[in-house]
């Protein structure tokens, strides 16, 4: 299938370098050989030996595409890639593959400025699967939106895939990125993660549960965030609102593995909003945040699509069919230019209602994402 991102890199690779991140198995290397075509002869992956060494002895295949997949693992790489493109021919494209955050390792002494694009990649979504029907996303919900797992269509093998995902992420991806020692907790903490979906994260309760201090949770948090595991959102504050300003939540890329349905829901629309803004950042510039909404007061709203710190959409999500949400009324009052929507997985009602708040089956709204 030609996943969303395709035709932006190909316009993207007539100007600049193109670098695409993202999780690990995410579809990067599936993307890259759809855009070398028959011959993927361009791909060289920094993992595999033979293909590292034909890398650093500049030794590039007859390809009009160049794909380096995992360089970023090289401590030289940006400084690699400065020589390899300021010293390319005039219609030589170069594609740079990272399934750590990319975007993230790139700044560590930017040499690259001005000669790159950069552009995430995401799990499968409604949108981009086209899904039509309450049957075919609650096939979503339950399999994910990763590739393998989503396409293989079951639920026991999507199981499977996860457990293993998560093993490969701390064990292969973190080690040779990441220097931490205590692999054993991190790996607790990995599992405990799923459960506090939807919530503030407490990190004293999560260092007091696995017996480590509050400064190593917060800096693992931090890692799992750069390696796509997690995705943390800040609360939205303003001065119309008295607003919690630090407490984070978090989310997962890998939705399946909460293993409450309603928080599951809440989780794939999380990551069907970061896919919609990130795209949007990407591609078009705009400077659009996901966050969540909660007060002093305990009035909370899922979530909150910012564009320039001003409010565009606000998002409460539900099981099945309720009456408005009275928090998602108090924000809409706020902020009257903002779209609000109730939505629910398991829900028939479709409705506006008088303050302009659209009540909706999930679809309504996922459909128009990307």
């Amino acid at each position: 299938m030609k996943r969303y991102l395709e035709s932006q890199v190909r316009r993207d690779l007539l100007r600049k370098m193109v670098f695409v991140g993202g999780p690990r198995q995410v579809g990067k290397t599936t993307l890259a050989k759809s855009l070398l075509g028959r011959s993927t002869s361009g791909l060289m992956n920094w993992d595999v030996p033979a293909q590292r060494d034909l890398i650093l002895r500049h030794r590039f295949p007859k390809s009009r595409l160049w794909v380096f997949d995992e360089i970023h693992k090289y401590r030289k790489w940006r400084n690699y890639l400065k020589g390899v493109f300021d010293a390319r021919t005039a219609r030589q494209q170069i594609l740079v593959t990272g399934s750590a955050r990319l975007d993230y390792y790139r700044f560590g002494g930017d040499s690259l400025q001005g000669r790159y694009h950069f552009l995430r990649l995401h799990p499968l979504s409604a949108a981009e699967l086209g899904i039509a029907s309450a049957k075919e996303l609650a096939g979503l919900l339950k399999l994910g939106g990763f590739p393998e797992p989503f396409l293989g269509g079951s639920e026991s093998e999507a199981r499977r895939w996860s457990n293993e995902y998560r093993t490969r992420l701390v064990r292969e991806d973190l080690v040779s990125l990441e220097q931490v020692q205590d692999i054993g907790s991190i790996e607790l903490l990995m599992t405990r993660l799923p459960a506090l979906v939807g919530s503030p994260l407490s990190i004293n309760g999560i260092a007091e549960q696995i017996q480590i201090s509050h400064k190593t949770v917060a800096k693992w948090l931090s890692i799992l965030e750069r390696m796509y595991a997690i995705f943390l959102l800040m609360p939205f504050g303003s001065p119309r609102i008295k607003a919690v300003k630090k407490a984070r939540k978090h989310y997962h890329l890998d939705w399946s593995l909460v293993p409450d349905m309603s928080l599951r829901f809440e989780n794939l629309v999380a990551s069907h909003l970061l896919k919609w803004v990130q795209y949007r950042e990407d591609t078009e510039g705009y400077r659009t945040e996901l966050r969540y909404f909660r007060d002093i007061e305990g009035r909370e709203v899922d979530f909150v699509v910012t564009e320039d710190a001003a409010p565009t959409l606000l998002v409460e999500c539900k099981s099945s069919d309720r009456e408005i949400s009275p928090s998602l009324r108090y924000l809409k009052a706020r902020f009257p230019g903002a779209q609000a929507w109730q939505i629910s997985v398991g829900g028939r009602m479709d409705y506006v209602s008088p303050e302009a708040i659209r009540v909706a089956p999930a679809l309504s709204l996922l459909s128009t994402l990307v």
